[in-house]
């Protein structure tokens, strides 16, 4: 029978721990201590609770607990000596049903992997949606993480476990995270769509304009229409826009004659092989709050307009930020005629995809900030923060201000053997000294980065001593005098080392951007939405660019992130969230746009 958070907050010491056995494999301890925080608000406030004691533990707790977990498919298995959770959990995911071959190759895995870290390997089979990982990703997944650092591996075992006994505390409550599970289901539905020669290699790649990419915004629009938006159509940059309007008797802003606008989305183009949750899970969050409303027979005193953003990553033309560009008026009009690698202009290509591929019809997407309430956007967080953290949720200070530059030192291409160390004029050193200050210099600062992702020496040859070295440089930081300090020493730095070793330097900026605060207001409501949820409100910069930040231009913008797993990895297959944590992202969307409500 399911238990309810008001009869565990209610029950006895005795009585509470006996309700939550068997969360924590032979450990009850991490339960016993997070009840001390009782009364719990949520399920969400209880996993966190729980969260909170074994990251309080200490390092010997921690291998206990890892230790006291059976191997998968192993010894206890084969001897039936499991725990009941344990047996339930390898049968979902077949382990209980192994080939003889399957059998041995995840024996030598268990194996390998502990001799190489010194305790078994801790993955939760039912994976993010549940219902089991299959017996080959489970195998490839061994595979990649023995790879690992053995720290690394330390703290993905303790993930690994705080989704277990999320699974098993939803079990024990008879809770099923169903709008989590319905946005989940979205994704893979969606994900079948991707352009030739990465379809075939079983990889995701949308790019701007494709046929797959208009498959896409075709069953966006469909889906939207099915959870009863009252209009969806793909406007002229091929961005899909939906509207769920307001009350019959919502109020105008004041002087305008027409009622409000939260306006909301984000991108569902991709990169080259990359994941099902970039972007796209800021369309689906809300088409399931509008479903929910729609259900219910609710409107709200304003209108709520979703916006599947056509392009955002520039893969296929360099026009980054088109789809969100094109409603702040920001629609450069050289883009039309910009060739892809294929000579295709993007005109044609609007062409073909039956858009007016004219500049007119373009600048009528522009929006009337005076009509908006702003705009929030939600994100899978595309790093390593919250799930280092183990948290769900995450606020967004600041989409931080960037800077790229490209750069090239020249020094004297010369023989290896015979040039003395005191006369060399190496250019790869030089470029290396650089990239070693950069890196020293934004770790200095709070939330700055500094990044040299590109280095080449042209012709190089292992027995001659560099004479050119090019490189990138990416500088980011929370706002722009923040970043412009980093720079401003990087370049300072980058002259002084230019001289010292006798090279010339040219640096070329390509790239610009202003950081974009979140709104304070906006930002508020994040905050207290995830409280509501019984979770700390997180805060935290965005180092990646969002289409918020083009929003942010003409009218306040606040963003929600979404833990990521796999160390929060992003623009890569291996990009996963869980159906528990896109349900959360629903309910706090849910929590802002009522507040939203209840305040205008």
């Amino acid at each position: 029978m399911a238990i309810n958070l008001p009869q565990l907050n209610a029950a006895s010491s005795a009585e509470a721990l006996q309700l939550l056995d068997g969360l924590y494999e032979h450990s009850p301890w991490i339960a016993e201590k997070a009840l001390a925080q009782r009364p719990f608000k949520s399920l969400a406030h209880l996993k966190y609770a729980m969260v909170q004691v074994l990251n309080a533990a200490g390092r010997e707790p921690q291998l206990a607990l890892i230790r006291a977990h059976p191997e998968l498919a192993g010894k206890a298995m084969v001897s039936k000596t499991l725990t009941a959770e344990s047996t339930h959990e390898q049968g979902k995911a077949g382990l209980t049903d192994c080939t003889p071959a399957e059998f041995a190759k995840i024996q030598k895995l268990n194996a390998d992997y502990n001799a190489r870290f010194g305790f078994p390997f801790i993955l939760a089979v039912r994976g993010a949606r549940g219902t089991g990982l299959s017996k080959q990703r489970i195998i490839d997944t061994f595979e990649r993480r023995l790879r690992n650092p053995l720290e690394f591996e330390h703290a993905e075992c303790l993930r690994n476990i705080h989704r277990i006994a999320e699974i098993r505390l939803n079990d024990k409550f008879g809770f099923e995270p169903e709008l989590g599970h319905r946005v989940w289901d979205w994704h893979e539905t969606l994900a079948r769509h991707t352009d030739p020669g990465y379809a075939e290699l079983g990889q995701l790649t949308v790019t701007y304009l494709t046929d797959a990419h208009r498959a896409c915004a075709a069953d966006i629009k469909q889906q939207m229409l099915a959870c009863g938006f009252d209009e969806a159509h793909i406007d002229a940059v091929g961005n899909v826009v939906g509207t769920y309007r307001a009350s019959d008797d919502a109020k105008p802003i004041t002087g305008r004659a027409k009622a409000p606008i939260l306006l909301t989305g984000s991108h569902f183009d991709t990169v080259r092989n990359g994941g099902k949750y970039d972007g796209r899970l800021g369309i689906f969050v809300p088409m399931a709050c509008v479903q929910e409303l729609k259900r219910a027979g609710r409107r709200l005193p304003y209108a709520i307009e979703v916006v599947g953003f056509a392009e955002e990553e520039g893969q296929r033309y360099k026009a980054t930020f088109l789809g969100s560009g094109a409603l702040t008026g920001h629609f450069n009009p050289d883009w039309l005629d910009q060739q892809d690698a294929d000579g295709v202009t993007m005109r044609a290509a609007m062409q073909h995809a039956g858009l007016p591929a004219t500049l007119e019809a373009i600048q009528t997407l522009q929006r009337d900030p005076e009509r908006y309430l702003g705009f929030v956007e939600v994100h899978i967080e595309q790093g390593p923060v919250l799930n280092a953290m183990d948290l769900p949720l995450g606020v967004v200070t600041s989409i931080n201000g960037s800077a790229r530059y490209r750069g090239e030192f020249t020094g004297v291409a010369s023989h290896a053997g015979t040039t003395p160390m005191n006369r060399r004029r190496d250019a790869a050193t030089a470029a290396a000294e650089l990239a070693l200050y950069a890196e020293a210099r934004a770790s200095a600062d709070e939330d700055s980065v500094a990044t040299v992702g590109m280095f080449d020496v042209p012709q190089g040859s292992i027995n001659v001593v560099p004479g050119r070295c090019q490189f990138s440089l990416d500088i980011r930081a929370p706002n722009n005098a923040q970043r412009n300090a980093v720079v401003a020493d990087i370049k300072n730095q980058a002259l002084r080392i230019a001289e010292r070793r006798r090279v010339m330097l040219h640096l070329e900026e390509t790239m610009i951007a202003s950081a974009a605060p979140s709104d304070a207001a906006l930002r508020g409501h994040w905050e207290s939405a995830v409280q509501a949820l019984g979770l700390p409100p997180y805060q935290l910069p965005s180092g990646a660019g969002h289409d918020a930040m083009k929003l942010h231009e003409i009218m306040p913008q606040a963003m929600l992130f979404v833990r990521g797993e796999n160390s929060g990895i992003s623009h890569n297959p291996l990009e996963s969230t869980t159906s528990d944590d896109m349900q959360l992202a629903v309910e706090a969307f849910s929590v802002l746009i009522e507040t939203l409500a209840a305040e205008y």
